[in-house]
């Protein structure tokens, strides 16, 4: 990356803080409102102070800063977008005691120059768009158990009104899922890429609908490891000599919806698939507990979705490890 002047972005729903980092660790910080008004403004502001173009740094953090990035990227920036972890690690490797707006936002441009994050690009449209039926279809799903644990404990006046409410989310979430499917008949890429993944063995419509929408495009992984790694589902191990012998656990430090939509294929995976099923074997055999058995056969999982992704070929249960 050729840019020098790094833009640290602290964002939240309603604003966000952007600096642009100076000689010295000095920083330029200002709040803008996170709106298209605001992403002019934060243009403005970037060419009052001589800035054409820079690397421009933001965590991870739900769905509020994915408008900024898209306009930083179509302004001809450089954009990235980290794991808020990567950057909690280096400000407390950087002995920081200030925390508020002003300063993450510098500590997120500190963060962008040390440590030269990689670029982001944005999904296509039609990736953007599967992603937006599939999240809708999580919240509604939320919301309608909500109501039907509200309905529980609801004066009988009342449950009439929660009936109604419960009904119209179920006919929305049709609605979405005819939507949803339509779409996807309409791509020939996510067509084809769909049908692929559901013939992995507990992987249905729904599930290959979340992964094809939380991966994107499944170029932009070098490899399974890194998939695994995005989706967090990579071993994480805790022990130093003979004092500290933590658990080996998931880090869990990636895409909670990915590794959310895996769960429940996983388990079917180990009761349907006999490769599977001897593997899990083996593992609690070894000593493993059955959490430890469902996080590896998600790990396993994710590998093979990538497998299917990137060599367009169905899923082959005899290249799993062998059934005794």
């Amino acid at each position: 990356m050729t840019c020098t002047i790094c833009l640290g972005i602290d964002i939240s729903k309603a604003s966000f803080h952007a600096a642009v980092l100076k000689a010295q660790n000095r920083a330029n910080v200002k709040e803008f409102a996170n709106t298209e008004a605001g992403f002019e403004a934060l243009s403005e502001w970037l060419a009052q102070q001589g800035v054409e173009q820079v690397h421009g740094c933001l965590e991870a953090t739900s769905i509020y800063g994915h408008a900024l990035a898209t306009y930083l990227h179509s302004q001809g920036h450089v954009v990235s977008i980290v794991n808020p972890a990567r950057i909690k690690g280096y400000g407390q490797s950087q002995l920081r005691r200030t925390q508020n707006d002003r300063a993450d936002a510098k500590l997120i441009a500190q963060f962008c120059r040390d440590i030269k994050p990689a670029a982001w690009q944005p999904s296509e449209a039609m990736v953007q768009e599967l992603q937006a039926f599939t999240r809708r279809l999580e919240a509604l799903e939320q919301m309608v158990t909500q109501e039907k644990n509200r309905l529980g404990i609801t004066p009988t006046a009342l449950k009439g009104d929660i009936e109604a409410h419960i009904e119209f989310l179920e006919e929305q979430i049709t609605a979405v899922k005819k939507r949803l499917h339509e779409h996807i008949q309409a791509q020939a890429t996510l067509k084809d890429q769909h049908q692929l993944l559901t013939t992995i063995v507990g992987v249905g419509d729904y599930t290959a609908s979340v992964v094809l929408a939380e991966i994107g495009c499944v170029r932009l992984f070098s490899s399974a490891r890194q998939l695994a790694a995005f989706a967090g589902l990579t071993p994480q191990e805790h022990q130093s000599g003979t004092s500290v012998q933590g658990k080996t656990r998931l880090c869990k430090v990636g895409s909670v919806r990915l590794r959310k939509a895996l769960y429940f294929p996983a388990l079917n995976l180990i009761r349907r698939c006999p490769q599977i099923g001897a593997f899990r074997d083996r593992l609690l055999a070894a000593g493993k507990t059955k959490m430890q058995v469902v996080g590896a056969v998600m790990h396993k999982l994710i590998r093979v979705i990538y497998g299917v992704l990137h060599s367009k070929q169905p899923f082959d249960p005899t290249k799993l490890c062998p059934a005794p």
